[in-house]
């Protein structure tokens, strides 16, 4: 048996196609045609050139019953010729009539395609393919279906497509194949489109937002020397030319602070962070956040602005794709229009406390609210475990082994309050509040968080042991955090030092001592608040995208596996 017999066959199925494509574009070359064209200017020199969508425009008003009239159509153009160009999605030929699905950024038309009107550039047909990109000139006119299309007198190959599109590409579904391939993904499903331009929407409604109100935008570093900003652990990298080992930022947080220090009283900052972490349905190593920080105000006025800022945005978003938004606002679980809720963290805890329905729980939440419930969890947790879990249904669906873990891991009375809300609370807030009528959750601000798990946030004056902090929760997913900033340079130094005392321990999500933010701090910071949110969860949560990785255009994926390589002959 010979060595090739032993081998697959030369072709794949794909390949041919390829490789009969090529022909196309070599024979294209052939006949003085460019097949990668950049002269795109209609050869009627009357044609008028138009966006498909703004084509559609024109007729839009003249729809009756969901079709169009070819007397209607051409009676409002007046037999004016229009040019479009865009991607060919389908095509299907009958007797002497081609018909091709063509679309752009803006839309969809149909061109209808005549030998008898084309005359001997009829043949040319043979050579496109669907993926190829064209461009085609004629009259808007209705087909005998009601369907709005331009009755063709040129069409011209503006770029041969090589690879055709995965079989059953309409509707692709592969979840490797849809973000590995991106480009692919675009085409076969429109509505990834629209999540992609909602995103840009967005961007621009906060910046416009943020402007209209007196924030400057600021570009701060991405390569920092040490770890600070937020507890997470860093990508680390090289700079060859300074010899120097820096981190990609963690959080803009510091130096947008220092800016404060200098007298820029309101800025704001949208860009890409990284945290070396795991990767989840809500976490992708490399993300963009908006932080903004603004003198004189306090926790308590950005909890007001931030309803503000998300209904705003989401209204923008409503002006600038009103058909989709329409999709997205009637599936939502979730509703922006009643007053957020504002819960402390300590009532968060008390509540889920009495909700479980567990005897020895309301006892203790009833003297002592939420920190009475970490004093009983801190003497009897082990020994009643078994019990507390089976007493409700809502007791029932606690993650007792998780929560018992963390809890044993704590190393004060304040990180153990925080375990109770993380297990307790937490993933009940979308039950546990809601809507007036009951139909949909209500966002909660949990407030007031513990001094000792916000090693940045100001002390609540009358309550030392908390810190003037909160977190948005929106669907049961966070999506901000915020607080009032320290100032107090003495106070900052010692919770510095207290997180590189926990990384000596072994913590790896610590920050660093910044002498020179100290310093800063020590030319006077005015009073201060600040705001972080994930433009990727936002985007997430206004467009029901149950995946980070539905709203970044090419997140990080494992490397692709590479067919191995043929055996010597």
């Amino acid at each position: 048996m010979t060595s090739d017999a032993k081998e697959p066959a030369a072709h794949s199925a794909e390949q041919a196609i390829i490789e009969g494509r090529k022909a196309k574009a070599a024979a294209a070359r052939a006949s003085g045609k460019n097949p990668f064209a950049n002269n795109i200017k209609p050869k009627n020199t009357a044609a008028r050139t138009l966006d498909i969508g703004a084509a559609r425009a024109l007729v839009g008003h003249t729809k009756v019953d969901g079709k169009f009239s070819e007397e209607t159509v051409k009676k409002v153009t007046a037999g004016a010729s229009y040019h479009v160009h865009g991607r060919v999605l389908a095509l299907r030929s009958t007797g002497g009539l081609t018909f091709i699905r063509l679309r752009d950024r803006t839309g969809e038309i149909q061109l209808l395609i005549s030998e008898a009107v084309m005359g001997a550039e009829y043949a040319s047909l043979e050579a496109l393919d669907i993926g190829d990109i064209v461009d085609a000139e004629g009259l808007l006119t209705a087909s005998k279906r009601g369907e709005l299309s331009i009755e063709t007198t040129r069409i011209g190959l503006v770029t041969k497509a090589y690879r055709p599109l995965p079989e059953k590409w309409h509707g692709l579904t592969d979840v490797e194949t849809r973000y590995r391939q991106r480009y692919v993904d675009l085409i076969a499903n429109p509505e990834v489109s629209d999540v992609f331009r909602a995103r840009s929407a967005i961007v621009r409604a906060l910046r416009s937002i943020l402007d209209d109100v007196g924030f400057l935008e600021v570009e701060t570093p991405m390569l920092h020397t040490i770890i600070g900003g937020a507890a997470a652990k860093p990508f680390n990298t090289h700079h060859n030319a300074l010899d120097m080992n820096l981190f990609m930022r963690i959080a803009p947080e510091l130096y947008l602070k220092r800016l404060l220090v200098g007298g820029l009283e309101r800025v704001y900052e949208i860009g890409r962070c990284f945290r070396n972490e795991g990767i989840s349905t809500r976490h992708n190593p490399e993300f963009t956040m908006l932080e903004f920080y603004q003198a004189y105000a306090t926790y308590d006025d950005l909890m007001d602005f931030t309803e503000v800022l998300l209904r705003g945005v989401d209204g923008r978003l409503a002006q600038a794709m009103p058909d989709a938004h329409a999709k997205w606002i009637a599936a939502r679980a979730y509703s922006l229009d009643e007053a957020f809720v504002r819960l402390p963290m300590a009532d968060g805890v008390a509540q889920a406390g009495k909700t479980a329905q567990i005897a020895d729980w309301q006892s203790a939440v009833a003297g002592g609210g939420g920190m009475g419930l970490v004093a009983l969890l801190k003497t009897r947790f082990v020994e009643h475990m078994k019990d507390w879990s089976k007493s409700s249904p809502r007791a029932k669906a606690i993650d007792w082994g998780n929560f018992r873990k963390g809890f044993d891991k704590c190393d004060n009375d304040g990180e153990r309050l925080f375990c109770c809300y993380e297990y307790l609370a937490e993933p009940f807030l979308v039950q546990d509040y809601r809507t007036a009528d009951g139909s949909k959750s209500r966002p909660v601000f949990v407030k007031d968080y513990p001094y000792e798990t916000s090693p940045l946030a100001r002390k609540n004056d009358a309550h030392p042991e908390l810190v003037d902090r909160y977190e948005l929760f929106i669907d049961g997913r966070e999506l901000c955090n915020a607080f009032s900033e320290l100032n107090d340079p003495e106070d900052q130094a010692d919770r510095f030092r207290d997180q590189v005392d926990k990384k000596s321990r072994g913590a790896e999500e610590t920050m660093d001592f910044d002498a020179d933010y100290i310093r800063a701090l020590e030319h006077g910071m005015p009073p201060a608040a600040g705001f972080g949110m994930g433009v990727d969860r936002l985007t997430m949560m206004l467009t029901n995208t149950p995946s980070i990785r539905d709203v970044i255009l090419f997140p990080l994926l494992r490397p692709e596996a590479r067919p191995e390589a043929r055996p010597e002959a």
